[in-house]
Order: structure tokens, then sequence, then C-alpha cells
């Protein structure tokens, strides 16, 4: 807990808005480094981590004004024109050209009348700063009573804490920030969420303490991400931390980390009818979310009203998606794990370790009398897509993977990257229709659909519901060929999203993610035979659902790395024999568990 304590004298630099009352109308949270000076670099650590309110905890003893928390820590060199005021006159110098909001909270712990007094004499030696328009001094802690605010320079405001007692207009004018003591109202340790007493309790006291018209401020505050947050939602506008840097890159990154689907999946309740029947698999559907962990899954599903037609299957297993060179896979290897059933080098698209050819899971059935085809919200000669077509060392070669699909023996194909064809007859091997709609009744021996000249867009730029629409057409397309097939399915911008650590874009390609899905499950009701696999090639940023509100749909999620990790996926199978992918085991061995099922 952060102990400041009631009645501080404090000095609080700010800017920006006019006259003594600012952040009257402050749009951002003020971050308060709390016990700066404990930190190995006082005032600089606060400082280039951001914030805008530094402390310093201020005593008085013979006739210098020391920083330290209690009186028994005071050091000689640590002063407060040493530790604070020097450098705040160096970034705010003309060759400096300070131009962000700073706030210097200054803990007086000795007497407030005569340490006041000699703050204003030192201050004086400090033009620059007390005249400065982006910074503010505010007076805290243990004041003088605040019917003699308004008898103080102009540069000094102060830090209101009776909240029950009525104040002058005059000296109202010179409040800077209302704040009170955290523990009168809650004993709440930052873990988990306050009581519902407790929340009424602090929920009243800011809204008292905003009646006033200034920001509100807690001290002996838990200090955790939990606290920030909830702070953060309950409209405190001063938040305290021992973490500066830790909960300046927390709070500053809370909106962009929070949202709420712009998409809805409507969730079909599958049958069940042939799932985990013991006959013959004739139609495999593979439908893989790259970079869809079990929170990116999780995240969708509570911003799904807490169900997506993924979370009514029952046979779920996991995965793990280490390639033959590397403890973290890309998705070229993993994608060559999954078409292949052989683990490969990162990077390599339908090669072994040694950049030999592999023969994946399209040639092969194809070779048994199987249609196949792939869709994907990536360009078709992305990692995932290609590594069930093409076969080259690496997966940069995007000019030699066009050629591979030309080459390839899929009967179908849908994805971004029309422009790489632009040198290459395309239109000689394929059918190429403009519209999703065209597939559905298309004749065409082989047919593809470009969704996009280079990348495709996502769903937070409008791309619609092309992937699921293309998902049911593209079924269509094979069905009415009157021979078994295989199809496989990309979300490719769950990973895009997670690599930009985007909670946005990974909830709502999640979602959208589900609708494809559930064209596939259904399909898969209506065409018996039908056996449907989703899955992942590995897990993207180590992402995590921190909090959120299912009843407002709203996701707040956190990251660990803006790669991929280490981590097992899960596997989810419907259908005929969807019991064989039950289990843990290696991403090669989906390979071979779908041709054992097919015979």
């Amino acid at each position: 807990m952060l102990l400041i304590a009631k009645r501080k004298l404090s000095i609080l630099f700010f800017s920006f808005l006019i006259s003594i009352g600012f952040a009257q109308n402050h749009d951002e949270i003020i971050i308060q480094s709390h016990n700066d000076y404990k930190q190995k670099t006082p005032f600089w650590t606060a400082y280039t981590s951001g914030l805008n309110l530094i402390e310093a905890d201020v005593f008085l003893k013979k006739g210098k004004l020391y920083v330290a928390h209690e009186n028994g820590e005071i050091e000689k060199h640590k002063t407060l024109e040493a530790l604070y005021l020097k450098p705040l006159l160096q970034v705010s110098s003309k060759d400096e050209d300070l131009h962000k909001d700073i706030i210097l909270m200054i803990d007086v712990k000795t007497e407030a009348v005569s340490t006041l007094t000699k703050i204003q004499e030192t201050l004086q030696n400090y033009p620059q700063i007390i005249n400065h328009k982006h910074i503010k001094i505010v007076i805290s802690g243990n004041r003088p009573n605040s019917d003699v605010y308004h008898t103080y320079p102009a540069y000094i405001s102060f830090d209101y804490q009776e909240i029950e007692e009525p104040i002058a207009p005059e000296n109202l004018e010179k409040v800077a920030l209302v704040s009170t003591s955290f523990n009168q109202y809650s004993e709440w340790n930052g873990k988990g969420r306050l009581t519902h007493h407790d929340y009424e309790k602090v929920t009243n006291v800011i809204h008292k303490g905003k009646k006033l018209h200034k920001p509100f401020r807690f001290w002996g505050t838990p200090d955790s991400k939990t606290a920030w947050r909830i702070f953060t939602e309950l409209g405190v506008d001063v938040i305290n931390t021992d973490m500066p840097k830790r909960c300046a890159e927390y709070v500053h990154s809370l909106v962009h980390r929070t949202t709420k689907p712009l998409v809805v999946s409507k969730v079909y309740q599958p049958t069940f009818k042939n799932d985990g029947a013991q006959t013959q698999v004739k139609n495999v559907v593979l439908l893989i979310g790259d970079g869809n962990g079990l929170s990116q899954i999780s995240s969708a599903t509570l911003a799904n009203k807490g169900v997506l037609t993924l979370t009514q299957l029952k046979k779920i297993g996991l995965i793990k998606t280490q390639s033959a060179d590397d403890f973290t896979t890309d998705s070229a290897a993993a994608g060559t794990a999954l078409a292949t059933g052989q683990k490969t080098n990162n990077r390599a698209i339908g090669t072994d370790v040694n950049g030999d050819p592999l023969k994946n899971i399209t040639e092969l059935l194809h070779q048994k009398g199987f249609s196949t085809g792939c869709i994907t919200t990536d360009e078709i000669t992305g990692a995932t897509p290609s590594s069930f077509y093409a076969h080259q060392k690496d997966r940069s070669q995007k000019e030699e993977i066009a050629e591979d699909l030309l080459t390839s023996d899929l009967d179908f194909f849908a994805g971004g990257g029309a422009k790489t064809f632009k040198k290459l007859e395309i239109k000689k091997q394929f059918s190429i229709v403009n519209h999703v709609d065209e597939l559905t009744n298309s004749k065409a021996k082989r047919a593809g659909l470009f969704f996009s000249k280079g990348g495709v867009p996502s769903i937070i730029t409008n791309r619609g519901n092309l992937l699921a629409e293309t998902t049911k057409a593209g079924l269509q397309f094979l069905k009415q060929k009157e021979k078994p097939f295989f199809l496989m399915v990309e979300a490719a911008q769950i990973d895009s999203f997670g690599h930009s650590n985007n909670t946005e874009g990974i909830v709502n390609e999640g979602v959208d993610f589900d609708r494809a899905i559930t064209e596939a499950i259904k399909f898969a009701d209506e065409n018996e035979g039908t056996l449907v696999i989703v899955t992942a090639d590995h897990e993207t940023s180590g992402f995590s659902v921190s909090s959120g509100d299912v009843q407002e749909h709203k996701i707040e999620g956190g990251f660990v790395s803006h790669d991929h990790t280490g981590t097992m996926v899960p596997i989810f199978a419907y259908g005929p024999q969807s019991d064989n992918f039950s289990g843990v085991y290696e991403n090669n061995l989906v390979f071979k568990k779908i041709v054992e099922v097919l015979k």
C-alpha cells in the first residue's frame, strides 16, 4: 500500500490549463510517482517514463530542505534542489523547450508554515520554473489552514483534503486537486475486486470530491494493475504508484488493450448426430486460426456473450508446436507440419530440414481422387496456405511460391495478393471469379478468388463477413464435384494483430473465425461423412484476458511478447472419427491422423 500521511505538503507542477484550477477539463489520467526519491534516479525515472506528477517528501532541518520518507533517512546530499529543482530546471530550459505538463509533489513532513516559507524562498531562486507556462506548483500534506490559501503567491496551489468542510471561493480557486485516504473507505489490497459495500463507499466519496470540480486523488492505495484499472474505471484522476514505468505503460495502453467486438457470431447448436461415429470419413475441413491460442479463443468467446459455435464442440486436444530447429515455430514450419506430417525448419515451405520437397496432403489426396482447396485472409502466397501446395526453402520466395500454385493440385483457392500473379498466366489454370457468390454455382474445373490486390482487409477495416461467406461457397463448390474433398480455411489475421499487440483486432478476428467455423459445422451436419478440425499453427504474443465484462462484451487484453510463443494450442474435432483427435500430441501428427481416418 502507498502510505501518504494525512495533511501532507506538496508542490505540484502542472500545465496546459489556464489559472490555478488545473485539470478541471482534463482528459488524461495523471500518474503520480510516489516515493520517487527512492528510485535509483529520482525525478528522471518518472520523467522519462512519461509521468506528469512526481513526488518528493520534504523535511526542513537546520534551514535546509531534505528529501526523505522518515527523519532518520535524511542524507545531506539528498536535497530538494539537488534531486528535483535542478533536474526540472534542466528540462524546462530554452534548449530543452519543455512541451508537456509536469507536476512535482513535495510532501512536507515538518511544520507546515515554516517549511512552506522555506520552499517559497528556495523557489524564488528558480524564476524559470515558477514562471514556466507548463509548470504549476501545488501544496499538499502539512498545509496551512485553507482560509489563507488565497494569500500565497500565484505560483502556489494546494491539495485540498477536507472534503466534508466548506471552502470559500477565493480559496477554492487556489485548490489544484482534492485528495483523501483510500483506507478510510476500504481495506482492499488490489487483488480480485472491491466488495459491493466498499465499492459503494469508494464511489460515493469520488462523487462527493468531484463536486468541487477539481481532479480527484486517493492516497494510501494498493499498487497493482488491477487497482490501476479499477481506479481508472471509477474516474479517479490521479493514480499514485511506486512503479512509475510499469504503471505508465499499463495505464497509457489500457484504452488500446480494451475493446468490444464489432461483429457477432450467431452461435449454431450442432446436432452431434455423427460426432464420434466410427463411420467412413469422406470430406475433411481443416480450419486454422493463425496465432489462435486458448486466450485468443477465450477473448472471442467472452466478447460474444460467453459462447461460440466452437465452444459447443466436445472432442478437444492440445498440440505442441515446436519446429525442427527452434523452440518457437513460425507459420511456415507449423503449416508444413500440419500439411505434410513432418516437422521442418522455420521458414521452410513444404520442404524438409535439408530443403527437399515433402508431399503435402492436397497432393496425396488428389492422387486418391479427392478435390482440394485453400482459403485464407492472408495473401494466398502466405506461409500457412502455401504450405498446402508449394515447395520452397524459404517463405520469402514469393514469386516461386506463386508459380507453385499454378502447378499445384488445388481445385480451388481464395485469398489476397492478386498483384503477385500479374505476370503469371493464372487464368490458364484457374477460372478467376470476381465475387464470392459466383462460386456456389460455378461449373469450372478449377476456380480462384482474389480478395484483394495485396493484403486482405481486416474486420476492423471493413472486411465484412467475407471469410464465412467464402467458406460456405467453397464447400458448395467442392461438394458439387461429387467427389470427396479436403478444404483448408485459415483465419490469418488473429496472428497479425497478436504481433502488433492489438486486442481489438484479436477479438474481432476471433469472432469472425467462429462465423467460418459455423459454416463448416452446419455443412458437416447436412453432409454425412464430413469431419471438421479446428486448430492453430501456434500462439502469438502470449495474449491474456486480463479483465472484462461479459454483459458489456468488453475485453481487456494483455501481452508478454510481439512474437510467437511456444505454448500448446487447442485442437477441436467434430464429425465421424473425431475421437482420434483428442489428447496431447505434436503438430505433425494432425496430418497422420487425417490420413488414418480417411483410410
